[in-house]
């Protein structure tokens, strides 16, 4: 190459315009992980703390991983309710503004468990007596029922679409150069939750005051969504143990409210819900994964535990 010709490559190389690094972000549980992805789009790849199989309640960091999350840009999760392992991790971060917790995100619906409205503000979301790791310390012992608020309200489609909006917006405003490319990602998977939303909508419809028991109470915010009757769960608290007089309690409950079906769960022992049938005429339900830890993660996840959540439960409640 010619001196000229090598002088001209360099003055051009030096007049181009330097792109914007996409932020990095980190995302406590993979179907947040899969929101984040469905906006991110081609720009890039969030990363995932919960690996599969993975509890989310209860989770060890690796020293990888705690490097990751100081190294990020953003960190999305859905708050110390749901992932208490993660909170003393965001309190160290160097910066300020790193870290947003979905749950105090405005707009959010936020339920206490059993479905019932969240009462208050998001501030301080009180447990009543249990502590973050899901075991009741309140004074009534093994029959006292979990209260406060609910965390995991990502199984509100109401929910992960004003999540979508934010996260559009939140990324937009740290990374201007692909702001229509955010705003646009987010907007069309909105529109995707939304086709989504109507079909399970009218699939589930048909099992409307039909009961049914979980293995922990998780699923109140899907319950709400689509008018389904759930009849309790077998775990009080974040999958804690339950006692027997709460098992003995809920069995009368199996046959005095006509229950239907019992859902067990993914990476938990059904040894609890087949004790909680034997002997009754109610079916036992596919596994329930409302983490989405047994998929194969990525922005198609987010979608994929809420079908299988209505497939598990058209598959057992239909008439």
């Amino acid at each position: 190459m010619t001196r000229p010709a090598l002088t001209a490559l360099l003055l051009s190389a030096l007049a181009a315009p330097a792109f914007a690094e996409v932020p990095k972000v980190v995302t406590d549980i993979p179907p947040v992980q899969a929101l984040v992805a469905q906006v991110m789009g081609d720009l890039g790849s969030p990363a995932v703390l919960l690996e599969q199989g993975g509890n989310a309640h209860d989770y060890q960091l690796k020293p990888s991983q705690a490097a990751a999350l100081q190294e990020a840009d953003l960190v999305l999760w859905v708050g110390p309710e749901m992932t208490p392992w993660l909170d003393r991790a965001i309190d160290g971060l160097q910066g300020p503004g790193k870290a947003l917790a979905l749950l105090d995100a405005p707009g959010t619906l936020l339920l206490d468990f059993g479905g019932k409205p969240h009462v208050g503000g998001p501030e301080g979301h009180d447990h009543d007596g249990h502590d973050h790791d899901g075991h009741d310390h309140g004074e009534h012992g093994e029959d006292h029922h979990h209260e406060g608020l609910d965390p995991h309200a990502w199984l509100s489609p109401v929910n992960a679409g004003t999540w979508l909006t934010l996260i559009g917006s939140e990324l937009a405003r740290r990374d201007p150069e692909h702001a229509a490319t955010y705003v646009a990602n987010a907007a069309q998977a909105r529109l995707r939750l939304a086709m989504l939303d109507a079909k399970l909508m009218a699939d589930l419809a048909p099992l409307k005051g039909r009961p049914f028991v979980t293995f922990h109470d998780a699923y109140g915010y899907f319950t709400a969504h689509y008018g389904l009757s759930s009849a309790g769960s077998v775990s009080m608290g974040d999958a804690a143990e339950p006692g027997a007089a709460h098992l003995s309690a809920l069995r009368a409950k199996l046959t005095a409210t006509a229950v239907v079906c019992a859902f067990p769960e993914a990476n938990h022992d059904p040894k609890q819900i087949d004790m909680l049938l034997e002997g009754t005429t109610v079916k036992r339900g596919a596994a329930l994964d409302p983490e989405g830890s047994t998929l194969t993660y990525g922005p198609a996840l987010y979608d994929q535990v809420l079908s299988g959540l209505g497939q598990a439960m058209r598959d057992c409640l239909a008439p």
